[in-house]
């Protein structure tokens, strides 16, 4: 179903590399992504154990994640599937202090 849904992607306006499907094994494709350097962030929805190997591997690098501890998720509930928590996990916002020192220009 996937791979139907990329060919929609690929007739779109979206740039090349903002949606990424990869296809494989979960927790052999997970390894390799929460590993990965340049990957920024992560969501996990397996096993309970490839849910604490994301989370402590993407520490290294401070990856962002979400994970299920290997609790069931029932994706066609719109409490579940969808809402606040999604919206809450998919934006990120970073706050920076930048010391002007003495000088402030008008």
């Amino acid at each position: 179903m996937a791979m139907d849904f990329y060919q929609v992607f690929d007739t779109s306006d979206l740039p090349e590399g903002v949606v990424n499907i990869i296809t494989g094994d979960r927790n052999h494709l997970s390894k390799f992504l929460a590993e990965h350097q340049d990957v920024q962030a992560m969501w996990y929805f397996g096993c309970a154990e490839g849910s604490k190997y994301v989370e402590y591997i993407s520490a290294e690098n401070v990856k962002r994640t979400w994970v299920n501890y290997g609790l069931d998720r029932d994706w066609e509930d719109a409490d579940q599937g969808q809402g606040d928590e999604f919206l809450y996990q998919a934006v990120q916002v970073k706050n920076i202090w930048v010391p002007m020192g003495d000088v402030f220009a008008n």
